[in-house]
């Protein structure tokens, strides 16, 4: 067997162990990265060693690559993708926010992995003649390894049966595999250098496109980083979710202008649906009974403020307020039961492209926020012509009531397009409420098209409205042909919308 060992290594970048199981764990927390490592596989040999290195070049605060004598062949191409990547000065900004932040990194890791693979996947970079070389030299080194391997066995059954007929002829199939394999670790050495050498001619060519993509992940993150806390804080309920769930939520806003705006609109519409129902709503039904000590500052009776006016009184007065001690007005308002569902019937039809399928859906999202916050389950669903299926979404399953992530994107994405018909939306919401007769629920119908309903199906649904005891609530955008003739039919109320802005929303976050 040739005593030039076969170098093992397929990463370049040093890494530890904590940062191999920090990946890892990312890794098993994300489908992206994952599906992104499958994709890249069956591309090039080595691809998830390579994630790795993304993520010790992002993550790491001082990058140390291994020799080049130490990392195997077939990986040689991905030291030239590393050294170009931080020639780049778009690099240096990303590691900013990256450096030590395991999070970030990841989703620095799947954005730069995939904006890399396009560039693979599209020859800009590797012909594919170069890619089946690169495969080649990954396939000699597996058959030099299992023919040394071969020739191990070879020499320990030569020792057991020394002396036997069969060990002549062990001594010479180990010596036929020896000369093999030297022959074969010259090939492959041979060949290993000619394929460098010519990774390294074309580093002008690459250099430029690979800056570009660099910059181009920078923008991606910056983003992301801006907006996940507007999904994850705001429609997550201020729960904390795991590093691969934060990963995806990056992801799918890095790539996905369409969320990037909805993102937006729902801060907007969140912050002024609280804001309104905190002041004009849900103390609505509280009276003023007592005076206790406390320190919210809304409810001070009128002489403890005088204090405020003599620098002593102020003194004891901040005292007092530290220690919950100053005199305030006591509230009490009627418990209220439990309610319901709330079922939003979205349209998903054509004439609703554009900005008004954005505003709809912000509108949803932030009645999801509300639904969460009075502890109601929610269900969305997305309708068009009778001849589509539905998407129903419960939007908040279990007892928590915390929106999932993977659901409301699955309602963001999702735009049949098509006709318009009211009847089989409203009646999967009947469905729904009839589940939980118990405690009143609510639908909200947000359309703007125009659709007759069959009047026998009418009387039935007003029957069931009436002995279910909910109530329907209709969004129509009036933007364009619009009519409130067949909305009148079924509606308890009608908000009419004639620009799509967050005030014209304000009816219905206090109503429902």
């Amino acid at each position: 067997m040739s005593d030039a060992a076969l170098p093992q290594r397929t990463h370049w970048v040093e890494s530890d162990t904590y940062d191999r199981a920090a990946f890892a764990r990312l890794r098993a927390d994300s489908h992206a990265l994952q599906a992104l490592a499958t994709s890249g596989g069956k591309l090039l040999p080595h691809f998830d060693a390579f994630l790795l290195d993304l993520y010790a070049l992002c993550y790491k605060l001082n990058i140390v690559l291994h020799d080049a004598a130490t990392v195997t062949p077939s990986a040689a191409f991905y030291r030239f993708i590393i050294e170009e990547l931080r020639g780049a000065a778009a690099l240096d900004a990303l590691r900013q926010q990256t450096v030590l932040d395991e999070d970030v990194a990841g989703l620095a890791t799947l954005l730069l992995g995939e904006a890399l693979l396009e560039l693979l996947k599209s020859e800009r970079v590797l012909t594919r003649g170069e890619m089946l070389d690169v495969w080649n030299l990954a396939q000699q080194a597996d058959e030099i390894t299992t023919r040394r391997e071969q020739a191990d066995t070879a020499a320990e059954l030569e020792q057991r049966v020394a002396g036997a007929p069969a060990a002549r002829q062990l001594a010479e199939l180990r010596q036929r595999l020896m000369r093999e394999d030297a022959a074969a670790s010259r090939r492959l050495t041979q060949q290993g250098q000619r394929m460098t050498q010519a990774f390294s001619d074309a580093a002008a060519r690459r250099q430029p496109r690979i800056a570009a993509q660099a910059a181009r992940v920078l923008g991606q993150l910056e983003t992301a980083r801006e907006q996940a806390d507007q999904w994850s804080v705001q429609l997550g309920g201020g729960q904390p979710s795991s590093p691969g769930a934060q990963i995806e939520l990056g992801h799918q806003l890095a790539r996905n202008p369409k969320l990037q705006r909805m993102a937006q609109l729902v801060g907007r519409m969140r912050t002024s649906a609280r804001a309104l129902r905190r002041t004009l709503y849900e103390r609505a039904n509280a009276e003023v009974f007592a005076i206790e000590s406390g320190s919210e500052l809304q409810r001070l009776l009128p002489s403890e403020l005088l204090s405020l006016r003599h620098p002593a009184l102020r003194r004891d007065f901040r005292r007092r307020l530290v220690e919950g001690e100053l005199l305030v007005y006591a509230l009490r308002a009627r418990e209220q039961k439990g309610r319901g569902p709330m079922v939003v019937c979205l349209d998903g039809s054509s004439s609703m492209a554009g900005d008004k399928e954005i505003w709809s859906k912000a509108v949803t999202l932030t009645l999801l926020d509300i639904a969460a916050r009075q502890r109601r389950r929610f269900r969305s669903i997305c309708f068009s012509s009778a001849e589509t299926p539905l998407q129903i979404l419960d939007l908040n399953p279990g007892q928590p009531y915390t929106p999932d992530m993977r659901q409301v994107f699955a309602l963001a994405e999702y735009f049949p397009g098509g006709g318009t018909d009211f009847q089989k939306p409203l009646s999967a919401a009947l469905d729904c409420l009839r589940r939980d007769r118990r405690r009143r629920g609510d639908i909200v119908f947000i359309t703007d098209g125009e659709c007759r309903v069959d009047a026998e199906w009418l009387r039935a649904f007003k029957r069931e409205k009436a002995a279910l005891g909910f109530t329907v609530f209709s969004v129509l955008i009036d933007v364009g042909a619009s009519s409130l003739g067949a909305l009148k039919d079924f509606s308890d109320h009608i908000t009419s919308v004639g620009q799509l802005t967050s005030d014209g929303t304000r009816e219905i976050f206090l109503k429902v």
